[in-house]
């Protein structure tokens, strides 16, 4: 079990936005990469790191989509990738890296969240592909350029849905159970949480670093589209007339305050020589109760809880974790 999850008094809080803590944060001559950038927090990631002064490539499954919604956005590089799709993470790495460019900031903030059963072509279940799987053969790939970069960091965007479900080893992919959206959720969320661990531990002879972390909850950006109105009013993220309810207390936030610790993860002096932890609120979060909740924000109180739960940070699940990602993509990931 890792014992690094202390917070550090970072100086920051809950309504913090991502502007703020990029503030006197030059970038200049960085390149990032971030997954799920034209859209929600993503699309403020990518805003506010270029405003920093860094290269930034979106890769998108929906190529015109990005172009529209990064329109605004001067600089930034679109690149076409499925995190579904092995083949197109391996072609979209193999350009990237026949450049020759380190990479210095790669953050995961692609996702989805409570969908419906859906299957890759591999066979697996959607969230754990997706908000997992992608990213682990992505940054398997791109190891050689944050290599590098001399300096690096990977940053994954979890969730404290990860309170959800911890990973269920024997069946990942819920083809021996009965399928719950929320048990799938979690679980991925908790992979992210044990990649960040396992590759810390892997990366930092070379200069790179792994962080994971909670960006709050935040209506208005997509990840909540398989959630009808009357479920997201009864979890108290929107009041009766369908308008977001922000109260950074209780982790009820905007894109700006959502996208402020992955920016504060990939960018803050405050994490140098530190990683392998997950993060809430700009600061490092501490250990959680070990102990399951029953259902999605089944009540007021879920919202304020905070922590990280052991089992998402128990170094023996992250190795666990790792053996086996690399056997479901069939690729060794080579540090």
């Amino acid at each position: 079990m890792t014992t690094m999850q202390t917070p550090i008094g970072s100086g920051f809080g809950a309504s913090v936005t991502a502007e703020d803590v990029i503030k006197g944060i030059d970038l200049s001559g960085k390149t990032a990469i971030v997954t799920g950038g034209y859209s929600g927090l993503g699309l403020e990631t990518v805003r506010v790191l270029r405003s920093a002064g860094a290269k930034v490539i979106v890769p998108t499954r929906d190529y015109n989509r990005a172009v529209n919604a990064l329109a605004n956005i001067d600089g930034v590089d679109i690149e076409v990738m499925d995190l579904m799709d092995s083949s197109s993470i391996n072609a979209f790495a193999d350009k990237f890296l026949a450049t020759g460019q380190a990479l210095h900031i790669l953050i995961n903030s692609a996702g989805i969240m409570a969908s419906p059963l859906f299957r890759d072509t591999r066979g697996y279940e959607s969230q754990f592909a997706t908000n997992h799987l992608g990213h682990f053969q992505l940054v398997a790939r791109l190891w050689p350029a944050l290599r590098k970069a001399n300096g690096a960091r990977v940053v994954s965007v979890s969730s404290w849905g990860h309170h959800f479900s911890p990973v269920v080893f024997d069946d990942p992919n819920f083809d021996r159970r009965d399928y719950d959206r929320w048990a799938a959720y979690g679980q991925s969320k908790t992979a992210n949480i044990l990649f960040a661990v396992a590759l810390d531990k892997r990366g930092q002879a070379d200069g790179v670093r792994a962080f994971s972390l909670h960006p709050g909850s935040i209506v208005g950006t997509g990840l909540e589209k398989h959630l009808s109105e009357e479920e997201l009013r009864a979890a108290g993220v929107i009041d009766e007339h369908g308008q977001p309810v922000l109260d950074p207390a209780k982790n009820l936030k905007t894109v700006g305050q959502g996208a402020a610790t992955s920016v504060w993860c990939a960018t803050s002096p405050q994490l140098n020589n530190m990683g392998g932890v997950y993060c809430e609120n700009c600061d490092i979060a501490s250990l959680g109760h070990d102990a399951e909740s029953d259902f999605y924000l089944d009540n007021d109180s879920t919202l304020t809880d905070s922590g990280v739960m052991p089992y998402a940070v128990d170094a023996e699940a992250a190795d666990r974790l790792w053996s086996l990602s690399e056997q479901l993509i069939g690729q060794k990931f080579v540090i």
